[in-house]
């Protein structure tokens, strides 16, 4: 599991709450908030 303003790395990561999809092209992204529910939990 991966929170808002972390940087797990580069993939794809499905918000938590309403499967909302998440992509970051760099190591150095951080997590924004989900731009659909605005929750902050995400699983890979």
């Amino acid at each position: 599991m991966s929170s808002t303003g972390e940087k797990p790395g580069i993939g794809t990561y499905t918000c938590t709450n309403c499967g909302e999809q998440v992509k970051l092209d760099d190591n150095t992204d951080t997590l924004p908030p989900c731009p659909v529910c605005h929750k902050t939990e995400y699983r890979p």
